[in-house]
């Protein structure tokens, strides 16, 4: 009789090429749509708040936003995720999407991005556009943020379907197999108990590929869609003050991401940076007093958010306050007809 599969077989006509043979890749087509969709609703926003501005200065904030994720991203990633200082003896590759391999160039695309980098770049990046353009540092926040929160899910699509970024091994019946998951040994014993309680034959084999948790699904689900719903339905419409939006997608993304953290596979050169708890098995142990460098990254976010949540509520109310104590302006037609 044959065991039930308690697993999900990784799909294996997704390819990370759109084309085979053609270095076109739904990572970068993915990014292209996240980028779309941020715009567009950007877009709608600017609209429905009557702001008179030209679409080239928009999508000139875009592509200034953009240079400054992808500086960020890759710079985070080459020193804060990539220690063993591989990228010093190949400066090349930090901004080359081309690696040596075997004594011939290989198209790899950019192998590495940090979100936190890329955040950070954005933010740098509209900033100083913002401020050149005289505009409203917190309303184009809260517009940027609002938006782009739902094209975060596309990039994180875009990394399933690389088939990178899984998560740790679990028995849970949507635990999916990558195929380019680390493989483990037949003969320890954990590894024959999950098998054995996820239906894997063993027979046969020496190493064997476990389920893991599909984490960039669910990072795709409550870090893009959901926190964009709750951006876009709830505080979009309630917002009390000019930057809150900002401030809530700081909190909202870096607690999201904190929890998601905890069944991600972390980096193998990082491991867990605090580690408090001994475990045995930390491929299928668990403690939350064991934490990533994403999970510090993602606390020190959140503390971000709560300060920016009070900086900028504080700096409304002042601002409310000064424009009530200006007298108002009164038109040169009623001057005179005072001054008679």
């Amino acid at each position: 009789m044959e065991s039930v599969l308690a697993f999900i077989q990784y799909p294996a006509w997704l390819k990370p090429e759109i084309i085979p043979g053609l270095p076109f890749r739904w990572y970068g087509l993915m990014y292209l749509v996240a980028f779309a969709v941020a715009y567009l609703l950007v877009r709608v926003q600017v609209r429905e708040k009557g702001i008179a501005v030209a679409k080239d200065d928009v999508l000139n904030l875009f592509f200034w936003a953009i240079v400054g994720l992808m500086v960020g991203a890759r710079l985070v990633a080459v020193t804060v995720y990539s220690p063993d200082g591989y990228y010093l003896s190949h400066p090349w590759e930090i901004i080359l999407p081309v690696r040596i391999v075997g004594g011939r160039p290989r198209l790899t695309g950019l192998a590495g991005m940090s979100y936190h980098g890329g955040l950070a770049g954005v933010i740098v990046a509209s900033i100083l556009y913002t401020k050149r353009k005289g505009w409203s540092v917190r309303e184009w926040g809260d517009m940027l943020v609002t938006g782009s929160a739902l094209g975060y899910t596309f990039g994180r699509l875009g990394n399933f379907i690389n088939g990178e970024l899984f998560g740790r091994v679990t028995t849970l019946p949507w635990g999916m197999v990558f195929p380019l998951a680390e493989e483990f040994s037949t003969r320890e014993q954990w590894v024959g108990e999950v098998a054995a309680k996820v239906g894997i034959d063993l027979s046969g084999l020496q190493m064997v590929n476990l389920p893991r948790h599909p984490s960039q699904l669910y990072e795709a689900f409550f870090e893009g869609l959901v926190l964009w719903a709750v951006l876009w339905f709830v505080f979009r419409r309630r917002r009390s003050f000019r930057g809150q939006l900002m401030a809530v997608y700081i909190m909202g993304y870096g607690a999201l991401r904190f929890l998601i953290e905890y069944v991600r596979q972390p980096d193998v050169e990082l491991g867990f940076p605090i580690h408090l708890v001994r475990l045995d098995n930390p491929y299928i142990q668990f403690s939350p007093f064991n934490l990533t460098t994403g999970q510090i990254l993602n606390l020190l976010m959140i503390l971000a958010g709560v300060a920016c949540y009070l900086l900028f509520q504080r700096r409304e109310r002042l601002e409310r306050a000064r424009e009530a104590q200006i007298p108002p302006k009164i038109s040169a037609r009623k001057l005179r007809r005072r001054l008679r």
